[in-house]
Formats: structure tokens, C-alpha cells, sequence
């Protein structure tokens, strides 16, 4: 597979092997043992491995391509291969998902900020491992005897490009697997041929080419809501659905009461996500649109979309005289989260380190700081209030604060879910005195509160089928089995009747939830929200899967025509 060696001559090269040539032949060797013991520690299969041993052949003949020199070569593919490897296990301990080749398509400083503000010493790592590893390849560039020739090179590198391609559009890579902890180079490598052939064929957004109608835009001014307008909170309920759609799951009295509103409906929220992450959600909620029109780039939507999706509740209630707060329980730059969110419309953005937490906080935490920002805000102004919170979050192998909850008893159903009903039943005790303190602290002051559930936890499968192995889950979940998406919305109100609509359906698609809630709070829909309710009602709640996705892309396209989409 590789292109014949030849070293340089000079005057002492002699028939015989010499020391000196040994070490020479040990220093192109090395570098492919090792890339072979990575390969044997992290593909777990056969498929794996042809799509390890093909990137590989794609690093090394660029390298000789480029520099002819072959121990350097395997050296630099070596190092980008280890690099890779941790990074990927860095990015799996974060948010359970390995490195994708879309990482590299939507880098941005909010990525590198926030891996350098949780892990402190990377910076200083980095520097090290440059200062050890640029001598090195100083020393082989110098030292290596061998050349081979470009053409050749070239030639292998497209080789073994077009087996990647071939093999990547033939067996493409399951986007479930990028979950599991191992694959890094192979997962890697194909995620770039469907990433990089999904761009070109519609770009980071679906979107239909033409349509022929048009928004209008907004007028500033023409907001004019009948009555007084309320106070709305969104709450974001970390992890939380009602567990009771598993079989054989024992719960403590009066479990199921938090999922209801204030008409005693229980309703259902489908997420886009399952297991962790909470963006997908977000953007939903925020945005008011869906993360799957990004398709394969879904898991970056919020990178994707800070700067160029600038439609959302914030923005629709700003409109309306609104004033707009997130509190958010991690560092703002975890996946873009300040830069999208103030692009949506929030006005005032406090990460975790704003707010002072110590590390994951209970729910009362962020209820306190929601209701010590609302004391700062004149009576008269209505405010929008986003309060993520973040106590309901894996894992659930250690209790989180058991002093809070002295005389909760286990259920006698596996540990996980135990603790997973201890932080429910947490989460709805802070959750009443967070009502109760309203009440008392602003008693003529109307609210309309809005919770959902981001997403159900990592373990929800398994225990909804526990008879399924990771491969049958795994297909349930790209096929987006409602049951393993389906969580809760409730709706409660303080000195203010919900309006009646019949946008409050009993089953809504998460990017629903903005317009429901303008509806609910009497609030006049602009626009782009009143072809979304139309759209809402003629699909019965669902929306991306719609006609098969093409409601959403006809609207979308109609955002950007709008101009409330730019650069997808």
C-alpha cells in the first residue's frame, strides 16, 4: 500500500546495515505500531477498523505528500490520532457524545472558552505537549533518510480516500453510536464524508429553494395585547417526565401531580432529544423552531444558530414591552448558550458564575435568583423569565444533597431510579415554595408559568424496554419512537387566567411550546408565529415530522426570506 522507500544517498551508505539504519527503519515503523495498539484499544470491530486503517492511510500519504518524509509522516499522524482520541474522551466525560468531524466545521472561541474555563490546566498541557512534541518532529525532519516521491503519494491518498467514501456511503456511520465511548478515528472519519455531502446538498438547514408567499415583518409598535399583560416564566425541568410509562416502576403517593396544570390536565411535551442533550430543547423553546432541520449538524444547532436565527419567544415578547432574563446553571459558553441566546432576544444573561453557584445547584437556587432578579424589575414592566435548572441531571449513581429530602424513603425500584424519584420529588418541593414565595412577595402581580421537561434521562429506555438490546434502542431512537421523547408541559398561573386556545393542545412538538405560551398569555402573535399556529392546527402538534419535514422547510425558507434566518 505504501510508496517504495528511498533514502538519501550520501558517502557512508553502505550494502550492509549499520546500527544507525536500524534505528532509521525503527523511527517509520514506530509511529504505525502505535496507531495500531490505538487501534486495537479503541475499534471494537471489523467495521470500525477499516474505517481506523483507511483515515490512517488518508493522514500518512497527506503528510508524505506534502513533506516526502516518511518518519515524520507517521509521526504527525500519530500525534493527530492521540490528539483526537483524548479530545474525543474529553468531549464524551462533558456531554456523553465523541468528537465529530462537524466540530471542526463550527469551531468558534465559545468552544475553546469553555473548555479552558472548566479545565484550567488544559491550556498549560497544551503548551507542554507542543514544547515536547516540536523538537521531536524538528529532529526527524532532520534525521530521516528516506523520501518517497509525491506522485505515488498523492495517488495512495486517493486511494484510500475513495474507500472511505465508498465505505462511509455504503455503511454509513449510525448517529446513535457517537454516544458510545470508543470508535474515535473511524466514527470520525465517516461522520466527514455524510457531514461534508450533507453541506453540500442542503447546507447546515433544510429549507425549500422558492416558496411563493411572504412574512410580513413586525411592526415595533403594533404589539397591543387586550388586558394586563403577565409576567411568564419558562422553566426548564432538567431530565424530568413522568416515569410511569415504564412498566413496573413504583412511585411514592401523589407522584404525577407536578405534571399537571392548572385545569388538572396532564399534557405532553416530544423533545428532540433523549438521555442529554438539553440544546436541542432549548433551541426549540427559544427559537421556536426545530433542531432536526439541521439534520446531521443537529447536536451543534445552538452554535450553528448564534448570530443567524433571530426568531424566537425573547424576540416576540421584547415586541411586546417585554423585558427579557436567562438564568442558565452552567458557563455561558457551553455550546454557544450566551451568544444564542441573546441572539433570540435575551436581554440580560447570567451563566452559572454570574449567579455564584457552586458547582450543580438545587432547584431552590435558581428559584432564588429568579425571584431576587424580579425584586430588582419596576412593577410595571412585564417580564420574561427563562429559568434553566439543572438538579434532575445524571447521573443518578450518587445522591445529590440527601439532606434536603430527611425523610424520603426508597421506592424498592432499581438505585437510579430511586435517586431519579428522590430529585422529582425534590424538584416539586422547591417548586411549591417557589409559588408560595410569589404569592407573598408580589401579591397583586399576575404570572403565567410554563414548565417542560427538556428531555427524559439516559436510562429512560432501558427501562421502557428493558427486553431491547443497545442496537434495538438505539434504532427506536432514531426512528423517534414518541414514547422515548414524550415528557411534560404544565401550565400555572398566579392572579392571571390562562386564555383559552386551541394552540394548548394535550400533545405538542417541543418547538411549539413559544407559541403556545403567547397564546396562553393573551399575547398577539406576530407574523412569523401566526403562519406557525396555522401550520400547528392543520398538523395536529406536530411539526418537523409534518409531511414528512415539509411543512418545516417551507417555513423555514419563509424565515429566510423574512430575514430572521441568515446564512443557512
Amino acid at each position: 500500500m505504501a510508496a517504495p522507500l528511498h533514502p538519501v544517498p550520501t558517502a557512508r551508505t553502505t550494502a550492509v546495515a549499520t546500527p544507525t539504519s536500524v534505528w532509521q527503519w525503527l523511527a517509520v515503523a514506530a509511529p504505525h505500531l502505535g496507531a495500531l495498539a490505538v487501534m486495537w484499544q479503541t475499534e471494537t470491530d471489523f467495521g470500525s477498523r477499516t474505517g481506523f486503517v483507511l483515515a490512517w492511510g488518508i493522514l500518512n500519504f497527506f503528510w508524505i505528500a506534502l513533506l516526502r518524509r516518511p518518519a515524520l509522516s507517521g509521526a504527525l499522524s500519530l500525534t493527530l490520532v492521540v490528539i483526537l482520541v483524548l479530545l474525543s474522551r474529553l468531549k464524551h466525560d462533558v456531554v456523553q457524545m465523541t468528537a465529530n468531524f462537524v466540530d471542526l466545521m463550527v469551531i468558534d472561541r465559545d468552544t475553546a472558552a469553555f473548555l479552558f474555563t472548566i479545565f484550567p490546566n488544559l491550556r498549560w498541557s497544551a503548551i507542554g505537549a507542543a514544547a515536547l512534541v516540536l523538537p521531536l518532529m524538528y529532529a526527524l525532519w532532520w534525521l530521516d533518510p528516506f523520501r518517497i516521491r509525491r506522485l505515488p503519494a498523492a495517488a495512495a491518498l486517493l486511494a484510500c480516500l475513495s474507500g472511505l467514501v465508498g465505505y462511509a456511503m455504503v455503511w454509513p456511520d449510525e448517529a446513535w453510536r457517537g454516544y458510545y465511548d470508543d470508535g474515535y478515528l473511524s466514527k470520525f472519519a465517516r461522520s466527514g464524508v455524510t457531514a461534508v455531502s450533507d453541506f453540500a446538498s442542503y447546507g447546515f438547514m433544510e429549507s425549500d429553494g422558492v416558496v411563493t408567499e411572504r412574512l410580513k415583518m413586525p411592526l415595533e409598535d403594533s404589539c397591543h395585547p387586550a388586558g394586563r399583560r403577565p409576567h411568564i416564566i419558562m422553566v426548564h425541568d432538567e431530565s424530568s417526565f413522568d416515569i410511569r410509562q415504564a412498566a413496573g416502576i413504583k412511585t411514592p403517593p401523589g407522584y404525577g401531580s407536578h405534571f399537571a396544570s392548572w385545569d388538572g390536565k396532564a399534557r405532553k411535551f416530544l423533545a428532540e432529544s433523549n438521555g442529554g442533550p438539553s440544546w436541542f430543547t432549548e433551541y426549540n423553546v427559544l427559537a421556536g423552531l426545530s433542531s432536526r432541520s439541521f439534520g446531521r449538524f443537529s447536536y451543534f444547532v445552538t452554535r450553528i444558530a448564534s448570530g443567524r436565527v433571530e426568531r424566537g419567544l425573547p424576540l416576540a415578547l421584547r415586541r411586546c414591552g417585554y423585558s427579557t432574563i436567562s438564568l442558565y446553571p452552567a458557563f455561558g459558553a457551553f455550546m454557544s448558550a450566551r451568544n444564542f441566546q441573546t441572539t433570540t432576544g435575551v436581554q440580560r444573561f447570567y451563566d452559572a458564575k454570574d449567579l455564584g453557584a457552586k458547582g450543580v445547584e438545587p432547584d431552590s437556587f435558581f428559584y432564588d435568583s429568579a425571584v431576587r432578579l424580579m425584586a430588582e424589575q419596576p412593577p410595571a414592566n412585564p417580564l420574561f423569565m427563562f429559568v434553566y435548572l439543572a438538579a434532575n441531571h445524571f447521573p443518578w449513581e450518587t445522591k445529590f444533597h440527601p439532606e434536603l429530602t430527611p425523610t424520603w424513603r426508597a421506592q424498592g425500584n432499581v438505585p437510579v431510579v430511586d435517586e431519579y424519584l428522590r430529585r422529582q420529588a425534590m424538584s416539586v418541593d422547591h417548586y411549591g415554595a417557589f409559588l408560595a414565595r410569589l404569592k407573598k412577595q408580589f401579591p397583586a402581580q399576575p404570572f403565567l408559568i410554563v414548565r417542560y421537561g427538556d428531555h427524559q434521562p439516559e436510562f429512560s429506555p432501558g427501562v421502557l424496554d428493558p427486553a431491547l438490546d443497545e442496537a434495538g434502542l438505539g434504532k427506536k431512537l432514531m426512528a423517534y419512537d414518541p414514547r422515548y421523547y414524550a415528557t411534560y408541559y404544565a401550565i400555572d398561573a398566579i392572579n392571571f387566567e390562562p386564555v383559552k386556545s386551541p394552540a394548548v393542545m394535550d400533545t405538542i412538538d417541543g418547538p411549539y411550546l413559544p407559541l403556545v405560551i403567547q397564546e396562553a398569555a393573551g399575547i398577539p402573535l406576530d407574523p412569523s408565529f401566526e403562519e406557525q399556529k396555522k401550520i400547528m392546527l392543520r398538523c395536529k402538534g406536530v411539526f418537523y415530522a409534518c409531511k414528512d419535514g415539509a411543512e418545516a422547510r417551507r417555513f423555514n425558507r419563509l424565515l429566510i426570506d423574512a430575514g430572521m434566518i441568515k446564512n443557512l
